[in-house]
């Protein structure tokens, strides 16, 4: 095993061959699979290569849109667009695992612009958990071009297979979501490589389209060895790539200036005297106007948003919807923070007014629907420290609460049955996902 390395360490790429070697050598050639476990039907026959099991999906646009609306307020637009895009994808995945696969379908990647916390990861994660497929969010910002310091965006695609709990067959259908994809733009005053701009997208568009994708990554020494010793354990190889041409792409960011690039070129249409002065519309309805062209010019590559064929714009969230979130969603921080109270055997109860200071609260941070935790937690810091150590059994989120949470717990401390909080018809409490009348 003497070689040119031999005065000095080895480098990783001869340190990796060296191991690999050795486990080979002193493992498998002792302990690999019987002839006999190999006829008998074993992981390594030929046997064993069955076709994936049925991929049940028969959920129709409006099935998809159902739930999602359960649990995200507004975006009606991007629920149909994600409904249609979802189920015209999955229906082809079906079809290609009974083996009547169309052969010109193009896959519908999606693209969501919006500002944050308006619900484009809930939107996607949820769509997820209804169809049954692992799920993988990960942000752009971190990745760059393979060979650089970063992450390689090979590693979405394992951690799919690693959701899957190591079904690479299910890992090969399941939807990848990538925020801050603006990010990525390819700065147009950078000299000489973008490593973070371009480069990535070059890796992405591969991904995107189809490729083989190593189940173990090269450099994960770790990894192949445990691939080795479950062969020679049990007598099984795991596969050793993963096909992403049935994966899912979408991708988001709020892409602050696009819109001035689509006003300028909607202005430029406008010059002539035949050609008819267009009102200049809010961010999202100018958004709405975009074209391929002008996410060429943003700094994305021609072929790389090509592949991104399904665009939607998501609206900022007013305080109204922010209280309707706040009252309406499945998905709640309201109903977080009863579990919360419940831990202590502590009910927690929601007036309408209270709600919404909440959320004119939120409104103020401008984060969308983030805004509510951060407001909530600003609230309720001082009542969750104190309660639990205290006799009070139930307390009322009130207007007043919110404005003021010192004072209004040294209330409820004084008060520990709440009698004069309770008003009949005034109260909500937020059970199984929905609020109702807590006095009926």
């Amino acid at each position: 095993m003497h070689d040119s390395h031999s005065n000095g360490p080895p480098s990783p790429e001869e340190f990796q061959r060296q191991l690999s070697e050795f486990v080979r050598h002193h493992f498998q050639s002792a302990r690999g699979p019987s002839p006999a476990y190999e006829a008998s039907g074993g992981p390594e026959s030929k046997e064993s290569q069955a076709p994936p099991e049925h991929f049940a999906f028969d959920y129709k646009p409006r099935d998809i849109k159902g739930h999602l609306d359960r649990f995200v307020i507004k975006q009606d637009e991007a629920k149909k667009v994600l409904s249609v895009a979802l189920c015209d994808h999955y229906h082809h995945v079906r079809l290609a695992l009974e083996g009547r696969e169309s052969p010109n379908y193009a896959k519908q990647n999606v693209i969501l612009i919006g500002p944050t916390g308006v619900g484009k990861t809930f939107l996607i994660r949820r769509a997820a958990d209804l169809i049954g497929v692992p799920f993988v969010k990960a942000d752009a910002t971190k990745f760059s071009e393979t060979g650089y310091v970063g992450g390689d965006v090979e590693d979405m695609v394992r951690d799919l297979v690693r959701l899957a709990e190591g079904d690479v067959t299910r890992a090969q259908y399941g939807i990848i979501y990538i925020d801050e994809i603006d990010k990525i733009a390819a700065a147009n005053n950078v000299s000489g490589r973008d490593v973070s701009g371009r480069g990535v997208q070059t890796n992405l568009l591969k991904l995107m389209e189809e490729t083989e994708v190593p189940a173990r990554s090269p450099n994960d020494i770790a990894g192949q060895i445990q691939a080795m010793m479950d062969f020679t354990q049990r007598g099984k190889k795991a596969p050793t790539t993963i096909n992403t041409k049935h994966i899912l792409f979408i991708v988001s960011g709020a892409f602050g200036g696009l819109e001035k690039i689509i006003q300028q070129r909607l202005r430029e249409a406008t010059i002539g005297f035949a050609a008819k002065e267009q009102p200049l519309e809010t961010t999202e309805g100018v958004l709405a106007h975009s074209q391929t062209r002008d996410f060429i010019e943003f700094g994305f590559e021609p072929e790389f948003i090509g592949r991104l064929p399904v665009r939607v714009v998501c609206h900022s969230l007013n305080v109204d919807d922010l209280f309707l979130i706040l009252k309406n969603s499945e998905g709640s921080i309201i109903r977080q923070y009863e579990q919360d109270f419940a831990a202590y055997n502590i009910e927690v109860l929601f007036s309408d007014d209270g709600l919404h200071k909440i959320a004119e609260r939120a409104g103020d941070e401008r984060t969308g629907a983030r805004g509510l935790m951060t407001v909530c937690e600003r609230v309720f810091r001082d009542i969750k420290f104190e309660l639990p150590s205290t006799k009070v059994k139930r307390f009322v989120v009130t207007r007043e609460l919110v404005d003021n949470p010192v004072a209004e717990l040294q209330k409820i401390l004084a008060d520990p049955r709440q009698k004069n909080g309770l008003s009949r018809g005034s109260l909500w409490r937020n059970s199984r996902g929905d609020f109702r009348n807590a006095m009926a």
